[in-house]
Order: structure tokens, then C-alpha cells, then sequence
């Protein structure tokens, strides 16, 4: 069963948080922003995270935490009214920012339609090589942060956690995108680059490899056995990821 608090950190670090990359690939996400001013949107969530969106020279980054002098804030009153949001039962109502809410509709939301396209692709628009990399790109690094959260949140992925020791995790695409795992006392973070001394490695063949086993078409430990997936280093704690990916597929599905 999907645990509340773990999918408000999910979609909180995971899904908003791609749209640091979206902004990056996408050229329409780019154009959304051109010439906008500053902004900061501030999202808190009683009983779960908490962190603020910053849009600037038409790129995104997300900080840890609400800050006190974002322009815009959400609030959200439990991590279910939060997940309802991206479920579409929750309308969000900001407590401070009333002047920027042309913003929320004409910058934002388009913003979250753009991503949701590339995260939930139809089999039309993966047949265009373009669109197909972009959201494989994205999805990988959506992986990777739930990876993060479900390690530091979900019960299951609290006891693999356990399991590991410290290190950095390099997890990627051939030839493609890499991002780093690192592992501190039994804490998971995801960061949006290749680690500089990895203790252990991850490495999906192709694109298309990823692609089918971000969309649950093919089981990893056969492409493991295949050689398709290339592991290395130290293993335990990649059996440990592997356990924690099992469950990125009942969050994100």
C-alpha cells in the first residue's frame, strides 16, 4: 500500500522537482518563462515537506523548505490534501501571493501540464525520438528522487535503507544522463549529477532499455542477468536500491 506522507515527498522533491530539468529540456517550458520576473512559490505541508520553487531567467530550482519571503504560498493542511492535487481532487489556495496568481494559472499550471505529458507519455508521442529521450531523461531523474524518498519515508524503504552503507550510488543511461544515490547514515539524496568517486554503479544498456523499465514493461532482474543492466562496486547496497525500486513503481504508477 502507498504510504500518504511518502507520496506528499514524492510528488513534493520528485514531480515538481523535475521541473528544474523540464525548464532545461523542454523549449516550450523555456518560452512559458521568457521575460518573466523573479517568482518563488513556497509549498508546505502540515504533517509532511516542505519546499519553494524558484523561477528565474526561465529556469526552475527547487530549495528545501518553505521560505518565509517566497512571493506566492500554499499551504496544504495534510499530505492527502497535498496528493490530491496531483490526483485532482485538491484546489490549491494560496495564503500569500494573491497578486501573482496569473502566474499560478498562465505560467505554472501549463508548466505541470508540459511534465505530466512527458511522465505519462502516450505510445504516439514516444514514437517521435525527440519527445521520447526528453521523457525518458525526466523520468530517470524522477526515479532517482523517489528512490531518495522512499528510502527515507516508506517503511519498506526505511529497513533496505538501513541495510547500507555509506556511499554514492552512480545510477544512469549509457552514454546518456547519470545521477548519484548517496547514501549517509542510512539517509538517502538524490542529486542531479554523476558522482565524482562512486562506490558502487548502476548503468541501464540504452534509452529504450530505461524507458521499458521505467514503464514496468520489463522486470530488471532479467536484464541484470541478460546484461543489459551493468552493475558494479559494491553490490550490497545496490541490492538494497534494487529492493527500494521495486517499490518506485507502486508510488509513480
Amino acid at each position: 500500500m502507498k504510504d500518504q506522507k511518502t507520496m506528499a515527498y514524492i510528488n513534493l522533491y520528485a514531480i515538481f522537482g523535475a521541473l528544474e530539468n523540464l525548464c532545461e529540456l523542454d523549449d516550450d517550458a523555456k518560452a512559458l518563462l521568457a521575460n518573466k520576473k523573479p517568482i518563488s512559490i513556497g509549498i508546505e505541508v502540515k504533517g509532511g515537506p516542505g519546499a519553494t520553487l524558484t523561477f528565474k531567467n526561465s529556469k526552475c530550482r527547487l530549495d528545501d523548505g518553505c521560505k518565509k519571503d517566497c512571493d506566492v504560498k500554499l499551504p496544504f493542511s495534510s499530505c492527502e490534501k497535498f496528493n490530491g492535487l496531483f490526483e485532482g481532487t485538491t484546489t490549491p489556495l494560496p495564503s500569500k501571493g494573491f497578486t501573482k496568481i496569473k502566474f499560478l494559472l498562465k505560467v505554472f499550471l501549463p508548466l505541470t501540464d508540459i511534465l505530466t505529458k512527458y511522465l505519462r507519455p502516450t505510445e504516439e508521442d514516444m514514437k517521435n525520438p525527440e519527445f521520447f529521450k526528453k521523457s525518458t531523461l525526466l523520468t530517470l531523474n524522477v526515479v532517482a528522487v523517489a528512490i531518495a524518498q522512499i528510502g527515507n519515508q516508506d517503511e519498506i524503504g526505511r529497513f533496505s535503507a538501513s541495510q547500507m552503507m555509506d556511499g554514492d550510488v552512480k545510477m544512469g543511461i549509457k552514454d546518456e544522463l547519470y545521477v548519484t544515490l548517496r547514501v549517509r547514515n542510512h539517509r538517502l539524496v538524490a542529486i542531479k549529477k554523476a558522482p565524482e568517486s562512486p562506490r558502487a554503479l548502476m548503468e541501464f544498456g540504452s534509452l529504450e532499455l530505461a524507458a521499458k523499465l521505467f514503464a514496468g514493461k520489463i522486470n530488471a532482474l532479467d536484464c541484470i542477468g541478460k546484461g543489459d543492466i551493468v552493475m558494479g562496486g559494491m553490490i550490497s547496497i545496490i541490492d538494497n536500491i534494487n529492493r527500494i525500486l521495486d517499490r518506485v513503481g507502486l508510488y509513480l504508477a
